[in-house]
């Protein structure tokens, strides 16, 4: 199973699995009868850790003109766990005004989730029923009349907060001039609606890829604009739907992304909490990636996919503000 377990980390020693402390606990090896209950108390895994310096080493070489960060949004820089209750996705929490059509997403959510998880459906076929279920979700919110300002009273009474620390990493990567593309196969003007009231703030160097809406002069759905991202095609294929942050309200703080600088941007950081998010970099011929995952939850039966699978692996909802500071300014210093 890819990469053999070489070390768990604490939390509080911020990415010592790549930078280690004598402190660390002593390495584990996967083959042996290691209790997991104690996975419970550590936060950080690294697979291999040789490789990550090898990949850390090349990326600082050249330094952040050659860098992006390609990150998921929900469960990734947002929350899994508040208060202890499940968070709410970006679209998840979009109420309409007329409840009606609440429960008819959520039957299409009820009918559509379990064939996204199924792991008997060819990905072609697979394909054309998420294509199906975001077209029938994106038909009801317009028929529903959906209008902007539900969106900022769903957002306002959502259980959705970002982790720890998510502004200042931002801000690292702002200071630094490292792009920051965020995939979702949700909902763009509520992702910008999120960054707006919870941090309150915007980025010049963020770019969203999601779904984006057209709104008419009141505020009210008329549209969906360009192609439909869903959670099989959100890769740097969809580039051309980036946008800077804030751009239906005449707020922008950047120019629209251009492609093809991206693509030379060849040293990727990708963050995500799903398997399936590392292909958000599908599309782009990086030369250096290191994959970050965060495993939220069923840690015990998912770490070992993941450890495969990423780079780096943050358990049980871990914060960014000790996860990222440190060794991401060491890494585009």
């Amino acid at each position: 199973m890819g990469h053999r377990l070489q070390s768990i980390t604490p939390l509080s020693s911020c990415w010592t699995g790549i930078h280690t402390r004598p402190s660390c606990p002593s390495k584990l090896n996967s083959r042996k009868s290691k209790n997991m209950e104690e996975i419970d108390d550590f936060q950080v895994v690294v697979g291999d850790q040789e490789s990550v310096e090898k990949k850390k080493s090349a990326i600082r070489a050249v330094g952040p003109a050659k860098l992006q960060v390609i990150a998921d949004f929900d469960a990734t820089l947002t929350k899994y766990w508040i208060n202890g209750q499940r968070g709410h996705s970006s679209h998840g929490l979009l109420q309409q005004e007329n409840s009606e059509f609440n429960i008819k997403r959520q039957q299409l959510h009820n009918y559509y989730h379990p064939l996204e998880i199924s792991p008997t459906i060819p990905i072609e076929e697979k394909t054309k029923l998420m294509e199906e279920w975001w077209g029938k979700t994106h038909a009801l919110l317009i028929e529903g009349g959906l209008t902007y300002d539900a969106i900022r009273k769903s957002v306002s009474n959502a259980r959705i907060a970002f982790r720890e620390g998510v502004a200042e990493l931002f801000e690292l990567l702002e200071e630094k001039d490292v792009p920051v593309l965020i995939f979702s196969a949700g909902l763009a003007d509520i992702i910008e609606e999120v960054l707006r009231q919870k941090l309150h703030r915007s980025f010049k160097n963020i770019e969203i890829v999601s779904n984006r809406m057209v709104f008419d002069d009141d505020g009210h759905l008329l549209a969906f604009k360009g192609k439909t991202i869903h959670v099989l095609n959100k890769n740097e294929h969809a580039l051309d739907m980036a946008a800077p942050l804030h751009d239906r309200f005449g707020e922008v703080d950047g120019p629209p992304v251009d492609c093809s600088l991206m693509k030379k941007r060849t040293n990727v950081l990708l963050l995500g909490d799903h398997i399936g998010d590392l292909g958000m970099s599908d599309g782009l011929s990086y030369e250096t990636r290191i994959t970050v995952g965060f495993l939220n939850d069923n840690v015990k039966e998912s770490l070992e996919s993941y450890r495969g699978a990423f780079d780096v692996v943050y358990l049980n909802d871990a914060p960014i503000c000790c996860t990222f500071k440190e060794p991401l300014a060491n890494l585009i210093s």
